[in-house]
């Protein structure tokens, strides 16, 4: 067969590239296959348990190593051991103390990882525990001769152990017990967590219709456009909007990023109670305008007995109550925001403020919302995935794991327990990952109602659809990653943006969406732009 002298070149320009990676690949086949049979243990994910003068205590995490024994996934298949360390500490020859019937604990450096596990063994230890000399765990791998007498587990746990656990067993019996519990496919806290985020976008939507007054919303079916703009002047009760413009979308990606920096440097308990007590703030006025806004369109007519205050001026007696109830609900959650049923209180007051965000801040036109949610996606991805090549650490997901705040996370984002993980922990997502994608579905929403589209030739369903599938994505390639932290915006994005415009081009929609001007915004709030 002959080929073009195009193609020859292209054959030939592959080939020592062909050649290099098939040398590569013979050269790990080679490494691999002079590793030790009795160095190629599956990695484990180990807990460790710690009793404390017979009283169950906290857990901590560590990596196998991969040689040794491995470790059972059931506790009641593995005995409590008492925790010795080694003297001399690094555990590279014959220790001083007791080791027999212990899990020795010697820390990292000084000789290999397999020495340390044949001097334990060899002093009678039924476990190893290296102590790393950072606080981020690692793989152990085989640094050393392997013979198949090594026959306990060795794990590493991380630098904090050392100190915790020499402060404690000064006057206290410590017991620990290893072993390797798996984590289920799907966790029920899950589907909690993305009903939650969908409901609540589809819940911001259509609560547009309780914003609307009555007169504003006759005119806005019935009136033509001009009509319906030089009426927005009688609508004293509706409430003000917020049209984001481009610069303002650019600017808030930009803030956004500043201020995650300031969260990554400064951090601490101060810091914490600050975004505590203004979460506490959106929490509140957002939980009484959802209580107040239907309240008061059904009893638009009924007569309201109000009262005089200082400074505020008049409200009605129904507001303050509501608002008291309000304030009392968001302290009594800061107050025990620590305990284990807070998230219930914190995932409520959360709800509510970005309903009521969706209320105040608009899209305009997709012309916006491309600007916004590509900033948005760019700025996920780099703070999750780049960041570490600058900072040495996920800048993004320090910050929501609470950096130097002792493991309290910032309050801005849904949190579940994990139900049937014996891990523990919560499943997460951050308000981000809701108000961005949001935005576009409500205005998808609004431009629906204004153009009177049916469900099927509409957006806001396909956008509905869309923001479902990518939550669902974002969680598959967080277990895929092994639960390392995903940029949710890397799967939303495409799935609700990349569906609006896809929709629309094939719709023949797209110019108009891209400088769209809503009705309803003119009416309700004319000016208002940032």
């Amino acid at each position: 067969m002959s080929f073009p002298l195009g193609n020859r070149r292209r054959v030939s320009a592959t080939l020592p590239f062909s050649f290099l990676v098939a040398l590569s690949f013979a050269v790990a086949a080679i490494a691999g296959g002079s590793k030790s049979p009795y160095c190629n243990n599956p990695v484990q994910l180990a807990m460790v348990k710690i009793w404390v003068d017979g009283d169950e205590g906290e857990y901590l995490a560590g990596l196998t190593a991969s040689f040794g024994a491995t470790l059972p996934e059931e506790k009641n298949k593995v005995p409590k051991l008492p925790a010795v360390f080694s003297n001399p500490l690094n555990g590279c020859s014959s220790s001083s103390s007791k080791l027999s019937g212990s899990a020795a604990l010697s820390v990292r450096g000084d000789c290999d990882f397999v020495t340390k596990a044949k001097v334990a063994q060899s002093g009678g230890a039924q476990a190893l525990l290296v102590i790393n000399d950072k606080e981020e765990i690692e793989q152990i791998d085989c640094s050393g001769d392997v013979s198949p007498n090594i026959s306990i587990p060795v794990v590493m746990v991380p630098k904090s152990v050392r100190d915790d656990l020499i402060k404690t067993m000064e006057n206290k019996r410590v017991e620990l017990l290893l072993y390797a519990p798996t984590s289920p496919i799907l966790d029920i806290s899950v589907v909690f967590l993305w009903a939650m985020s969908v409901g609540t976008v589809f819940t911001a939507s259509l609560w547009q219709e309780f914003g609307i007054s009555e007169q504003t919303e006759k005119r806005l079916n019935e009136s033509s456009p001009k009509e319906s703009s030089d009426a927005g002047t009688d609508s004293d009760n509706d409430q003000e909007t917020i049209d984001i413009s481009v610069k303002g979308a650019i600017l808030f990606v930009i803030l956004a990023s500043v201020f995650l920096l300031l969260l990554f440097f400064f951090m601490s308990s101060w810091f914490l109670l600050v975004l505590t007590v203004l979460f506490c703030i959106g929490g509140v006025q957002g939980m009484h305008n959802i209580i107040m806004t239907p309240v008061t369109r059904k009893c638009r007519n009924c007569p309201q007995k109000t009262v005089r205050l200082p400074v505020i001026g008049e409200v009605s007696i129904l507001s303050l109550v509501v608002f008291l109830f309000c304030a009392i609900f968001a302290v009594a959650w800061a107050v025990h925001r620590r305990a284990s049923y807070s998230w219930v209180g914190q995932n409520i007051l959360g709800i509510c403020m970005m309903i009521n965000v969706l209320q105040l801040a608009r899209l305009p036109n997709i012309k916006v919302a491309t600007v916004l949610l590509c900033s948005a996606f760019l700025y996920d991805i780099f703070w999750v995935f780049i960041s570490p090549l600058i900072f040495q650490q996920s800048v993004m997901i320090a910050v929501a794991k609470g950096k130097n705040t002792g493991g309290e996370s910032i309050p801005m984002l849904l949190r579940v327990p994990r139900l049937i993980d014996p891990w523990g922990g919560y499943n997460m997502i951050g308000f981000g990952d809701i108000l961005f994608p949001g935005l576009l579905i409500t205005f998808t929403y609004r431009f629906d109602r204004e153009s009177k589209k049916s469900m099927g030739k509409g957006y806001f369903v396909w956008l509905m659809v869309g923001y479902g599938f990518g939550l669902f994505f974002t969680y598959l390639g967080l277990y895929l990653m092994n639960g390392n932290g995903q940029p949710a915006l890397l799967y939303l994005v495409p799935c609700t943006l990349g569906v609006t415009v896809v929709l629309a081009a094939i719709r023949g929609d797209l110019k108009a969406l891209w400088g769209y001007s809503s009705k309803s915004s003119a009416m309700i709030n004319p000016t208002a732009e940032v």
